[in-house]
């Protein structure tokens, strides 16, 4: 039996922020949605890979989330490190730096953390 990787799921407190903001840092684009009276679901591409960010809309919720430590993350891969750094402090999102592993991490309008990794060749 195999299993395959879909998708990862943010629920987010303003869909349009947070829609911004992954297109902006990490080129991301709405691929599907789903709409209902009480959520709205979009899924997130990179136009590479199958996977995809499935931010959750729930239209009542008033209250950030809360996030608990945040000891956990999704992590994308970029072939310019260094430029990719650069935007993302132009952009006020890095949250952790670790040169001497040459990652950072970066958070989204809800603070759900990103790490970003230079493409293994």
């Amino acid at each position: 039996m195999q299993y395959t990787f879909k998708h990862t799921n943010f629920n987010v407190l303003d869909l349009q922020k947070s829609m911004d903001f992954y297109q902006e840092a990490l080129g991301l684009t709405e691929v599907r949605r789903i709409e209902t009276d009480a959520f709205t679901i979009v899924y997130l591409g990179d136009g590479v890979s199958d996977f995809c960010l499935e931010l959750t809309w729930l239209k009542d919720r008033k209250e950030p989330y809360n996030l608990g430590e945040n000891e956990f993350h999704t992590a994308f891969s970029v072939s310019d490190i260094e430029a990719s750094h650069k935007k993302h402090e132009a952009m006020g999102c890095v949250v952790y730096d670790n040169p001497a592993m040459g990652i950072y991490f970066i958070a989204d309008p809800d603070r759900y953390w990103l790490e970003v990794v230079p493409e293994r060749k």
